[in-house]
């Protein structure tokens, strides 16, 4: 018997229009100064092909070489400074929109929940790494 898929939704509103949301969003140079949940944690290496059929990836580690692994998969929908959707290499489903209201973008991301951790886990490094993005878009 399959259970159903359970989603997790974080959101965040940033004070910068949708043209820069998207281009920080996106570009792997931006990526990689924004994509961690904890300071101890970084982004050194991100590639992106953002169109229907490219693949991202991002190598996410921990600062001491503890730990890291590669966050990627392929996009299923690209709508410039509207939404991206996309298929993470385990199968999973993400999608984020970018809703303008003049100077501030909402950033809405949903994904498919996995099944090792927690819900709350989950939701909390995703809201993490959006508030880091946030944080980074509003002063650069």
């Amino acid at each position: 018997m399959e259970t159903a898929t359970k989603t997790i939704t974080v959101e965040n509103t940033v004070k910068a229009p949708v043209e820069k949301v998207w281009r920080l969003w996106t570009e792997p140079p931006h990526i990689k100064n924004w994509n961690n949940a904890s300071d101890d944690w970084h982004t050194p290496f991100a590639e992106n092909d953002l169109r229907i059929g490219g693949k991202f990836n991002s190598r996410m580690e921990a600062k001491d070489g503890s730990f890291g692994f590669d966050f990627g998969g392929v996009y299923d929908e690209v709508k410039l400074n509207q939404k991206i959707s996309y298929t993470i290499g385990d199968g999973r489903k993400v999608s984020i929109t970018f809703t303008a209201n003049g100077n501030e973008t909402k950033v809405t991301e949903t994904f498919e929940a996995e099944s090792e951790n927690s819900l709350d886990l989950q939701r909390n490094g995703w809201q993490t790494i959006l508030d880091n993005f946030k944080k980074y878009a509003e002063t650069n």
